[in-house]
């Protein structure tokens, strides 16, 4: 079954819903989503975006603060291609009905900005401590109202659709172009061929990849590994953010106790109530969360303690209820009252900084291929994410790479798109012995939390490449004998996420923002002011 379209979305966050709303405004449009359309990494950001909203800050400050916790590798023009779109997209929102916190001064009503890491001004626009969640709802509805836009939930996107697929090899100097997606009906277990002349990836992260990470269960790195198949380059995997405050609590799900809590006055202390942040960075809890992260798992190391706490209890009670209500019911369910009591956190796996190398309107290396969000190497970022500035460059890049893909696509408006054979499964049986999926599922986080974690070193790291080498042979031999199904091809995607994650740390012989390894524990911007760029052998050829 071939199912066309003049534009296809393979992920519902906050970047693909953006960018659906102005691509639906010259053709049709299919968004493919794994889950129910409100299950993305969107869904649970607490914190807010990142958007010079007050005369006290600039453009300028936001810029410094980009460039400064970047470490070295962010690309000027791109940060301030996005910073300075920063109040057209806080605006764009606001038109779709998304409702953002505010303080009202005298008649006038303004937003109610916090302050996180690495921040010099309070710039983050938020809607209480359920940003995210609110984006969506409005994102949602106003995708709704576009007849020409439809959203396929429960779809799994399998591997991007190129010449390969077509029998054929690319020509001497051709470039690999996409023309859509293989795609998993994961209700009915039925490959669809999904087409189109413009395919936007907004998969989200890959924190899942990782045993303790803040992202939903969906977040397997898919597009990163697609794209990788298929011959994108991928660039700067090494840097993984690990969120410093994951709640610490077996029922708590990967619950994540947001930035803005330390934004807010929140403190960092040890069991015994002793502070620490004083004896790594004189911005204390506010330091960017590279080094607040490092500064815990130190911690964690020395005293052998299984978290450390966040302390909030010197704020008032009905503040902490109004500003972290989402944050303040959770933990109440858990029998947790942070108005009194200590928030035991840990260090958890959240954003992936690296991704698929994009230019600065969001296309990749692929023609026709564009990806925005977490799944992207924007240059935005660099070595290390600063707080809120996730959600700002999601929206930002949505407005690029339409404008950019609208442009291409009215080039190839009248031609017609090529006819893909259908999945085939020939050759392929049900070897009942599906008992492989759930334990390399389990193997591989493990074994990336223990070897390529917050710090790291020449001799884990080999040994994960080493351990991950004989996983992935054998995940894709099970692959290409068995029944496609939505858990292998997660595990699929995984292994080769982890294996490009080592791969690009191994590359590094320096320490710099998020990739800290104790065999070059200093930056050398001599040698290492540069991407870390992976292709396969077919972006190769």
């Amino acid at each position: 079954m071939q199912i066309e379209s003049d534009f296809l979305i393979i992920g519902s966050g906050i970047a693909g819903l953006s960018y659906a709303l102005e691509v639906a405004k010259y053709g049709s449009v299919n968004i493919i989503t794994k889950k129910e359309d409100t299950e993305a990494t969107t869904n649970y950001a607490q914190g807010g975006i990142a958007a010079v909203s007050s005369k006290e800050d600039s453009f300028e400050a936001h810029i410094e603060d980009t460039l400064k916790g970047g470490a070295g590798l962010c690309n000027p023009e791109v940060v301030a291609k996005v910073v300075e779109a920063g109040p057209r997209c806080i605006q764009r929102l606001k038109e779709i009905g998304v409702q953002f916190s505010t303080r009202h001064r005298g008649l006038k009503s303004r937003f109610d900005l916090g302050i996180e890491g690495g921040h010099s001004h309070k710039r983050v626009v938020h809607a209480a401590d359920f940003t995210g969640r609110e984006i969506e709802k409005g994102l949602l509805a106003a995708i709704a109202a576009r007849p020409n836009i439809k959203v396929y939930e429960n779809h799994l996107a399998i591997d991007l659709l190129t010449q390969h697929q077509l029998g054929g090899k690319r020509k001497a100097g051709e470039k690999t172009r996409c023309w859509g997606a293989y795609v998993l009906d994961t209700r009915i277990e039925e490959v669809k061929t999904f087409t189109s002349k413009i395919t936007l990836l907004a998969t989200g992260g890959a924190g899942r990849v990782y045993s303790h990470t803040t992202n939903p269960e969906i977040a397997t790195g898919d597009g990163i590994a697609m794209a990788y198949r298929a011959g994108a380059a991928i660039a700067n995997m090494e840097f993984v953010q690990f969120h410093p405050t994951m709640l610490y609590h077996p029922e708590a799900n990967s619950f994540l106790i947001s930035e803005a809590v330390r934004g807010e006055g929140g403190k960092l202390r040890l069991k015994d109530g002793k502070f620490f942040m004083q004896h790594y960075d004189p911005r204390r809890e506010l330091a960017s969360r590279d080094v607040v992260a490092r500064a815990i798992d130190a911690e964690l190391k020395r005293g052998g303690d299984p978290c450390v706490f966040l302390d909030i209890t010197h704020l008032p009670p009905d503040f902490i209820k109004e500003r972290f209500p989402r944050i303040y019911q959770r933990c109440s369910e858990l029998n947790l009252d942070i108005t009194g009591e200590w928030i035991p956190v840990v260090p958890a796996a959240h954003y992936i900084c690296g991704g698929v190398r994009t230019d600065s309107d969001g296309q990749s290396s692929i023609e026709n291929l564009w990806a925005i969000g977490e799944v992207a190497s924007t240059g935005m970022h660099g070595a290390n994410r600063l707080a809120s500035n996730s959600l700002l460059e999601a929206v930002a890049f949505a407005e690029f790479a339409s404008q950019d893909s609208i442009r291409k696509f009215k080039q190839l408006e009248d031609k017609s798109l090529p006819r893909f054979p259908d999945w085939s499964s020939s050759g392929v049986f049900d070897q009942k012995e599906w008992v492989i999926v759930f334990h390399d599922r389990q193997e591989i986080p493990q074994l990336m939390w223990d070897y390529v974690g917050i710090v790291r070193s020449n001799y884990r790291l080999d040994k994960a490449r080493e351990r991950l080498g004989i996983l992935s042979r054998d995940i894709e031999a099970f692959y290409r004998k068995n029944p496609v199904r939505s858990d292998l091809i997660e595990l699929r995607n995984i292994a080769t996420v982890a294996e490009l994650i080592v791969k690009s740390a191994r590359m590094r012989r320096e320490s710099r923002g998020l990739h800290f390894n104790l065999d070059y524990p200093e930056r050398d911007d001599r040698k290492w002011l540069k991407e870390t760029l992976v292709v396969s052998p077919e972006g190769e050829e």
